[in-house]
């Protein structure tokens, strides 16, 4: 069985525990106008993590935005530093985007795929060996 792994926002106030969590072996880069404004960068890392094995403690808000699919987003973010901590979209089913950069255990693991190529910053170079969708 596999173990939880924690991550936690930058002021500390807001952890974040997946359940299963050494199961992930790469990250998802999605380079959506909305992730980059909610990641304040060209790109956000995640992984889409089912939500029955996450657990979300601390001050958190949410912010519901229509996307470009159509699809409502709800952004979870730290109500005390604002970190990005997930996102949920019925596109997920039963999963929620986990905000990698909020845990060590991802710094050494690859990227598998790319979203939203289409709207990646020129300057950013497609990820070596990464499934790239240019998703609508």
């Amino acid at each position: 069985m596999s173990n939880a792994i924690q991550g936690q926002c930058l002021c500390g106030q807001t952890t974040i525990t997946i359940e299963n969590g050494d199961s992930f072996k790469d990250q998802i880069f999605c380079h959506c106008w909305d992730c980059k404004q909610t990641s304040g960068s060209a790109f956000s890392t995640n992984v889409l993590a089912p939500v029955k094995d996450t657990k979300i403690e601390g001050p958190v808000k949410e912010y519901s935005v229509k996307a470009l699919s159509g699809n409502t987003v709800t952004r979870v973010f730290c109500g005390n530093c604002g970190s990005a901590i997930s996102h949920r979209s019925v596109a997920f089913g039963e999963g929620a985007a986990i905000q990698t950069g909020n845990f060590k255990y991802f710094a050494d693991k690859p990227v598998g795929l790319e979203f939203f190529t289409k709207d990646r910053w020129t300057a950013v170079a497609p990820i070596e060996g990464a499934t790239q969708m240019n998703t609508q």
